[in-house]
């Protein structure tokens, strides 16, 4: 697949990009590049390869989440602006 002016142009237009002409060659010439890029890898036999999922064979290597310190109510809405007894008063973003 080679990839042309029309080509980028309808790509530029999913993504609601603006190109100018030189932009526009210089992602053809990009674009081409991948793909030529992509075309030598499905030269290569895979066959005998299993798939990568993950990088390394660790099954957990994080630590166990425990609780080390506890905040009351109270603490938390200590220095908070705008509180009421039990919850954080914020400006509504959502209407």
């Amino acid at each position: 697949m080679i990839i042309d002016s029309e080509t980028v142009d309808k790509i530029a237009h999913l993504a609601r990009l603006e190109l100018a002409d030189t932009e526009k060659q210089e992602m053809i010439g990009d674009m081409n590049k991948i793909l030529d890029f992509m075309a030598k890898l499905n030269e290569i036999d895979t066959s005998g390869v299993e798939p990568l999922v993950y990088l390394s064979d660790e099954v957990n290597v994080f630590r166990e989440d425990v609780v080390k310190q506890e905040v009351t109510v109270e603490e938390a809405l200590q220095n908070s602006p705008k509180h009421d007894d039990q919850y954080f008063l914020v400006a509504k973003v959502i209407g």
